[in-house]
């Protein structure tokens, strides 16, 4: 794999990992489901996942990068895995709205398993962090974009959770915007 294919490919990383934020997002929005302090946890893991792509898009692919996200990645499946056991006793209905019969935190944490597998793949290309003669591949437009998304999804949700919680610790089940309520 290439340098060039690399940034492709963590270019793309990026919108998924923006199309992510935003269901998240919407769903909280649209449905008006407030997320608990573990679902604010996974949006911050999946979020810190893209700090990676976006190094590799700024700077080159370097294994210290991929590194970054494989840590958010195991963190983000640690906490999905400790929602997904609290829910997980017969007769529990779950936190939230099912999509396609499972809940956000169960998506989160097969979304978490799969960036570590797709990550340890990626790092198995060692050409991609070759030095090439000149400096490595200008990012265009539409990595900008991707940045940007994520950058700005990134910070509505910031700004989204301290409407949520105010400055005091998020309520585990959360059913109004403390910020807002006076």
């Amino acid at each position: 794999m290439t340098p060039t294919r690399a940034i492709a490919l963590n270019v793309l990383a990026l919108y998924v990992l923006a199309a992510l934020l935003a269901g998240a997002f919407a769903a909280q929005l649209l449905l008006g489901e407030l997320p608990c302090p573990l679902c604010l946890l996974q949006r911050i893991m999946f979020a810190l996942l893209a700090v990676g792509p976006i190094l590799n898009i700024r700077f080159g692919p370097r294994p210290s990068h991929y590194a970054l996200s494989l840590l958010a990645a195991v963190v983000g499946a640690s906490v999905s895995t400790r929602q997904v056991l609290l829910h997980i006793m017969p007769g529990d209905a779950g936190y939230g709205t099912a999509l396609f019969g499972y809940h956000y935190y169960t998506w989160a944490l097969i979304g978490f398993i799969a960036a570590i597998v797709l990550l340890s793949l990626v790092l198995l290309f060692d050409r991609q962090f070759e030095k090439a003669p000149t400096a490595h591949p200008t990012p265009g437009v539409i990595a900008h974009v991707a940045v940007c998304f994520v950058i700005g999804l990134t910070a509505a949700n910031v700004a989204s959770t301290l409407l949520e919680c105010g400055f005091k610790a998020c309520a585990d089940d959360p059913v109004v915007y403390e910020l807002l309520k006076r």
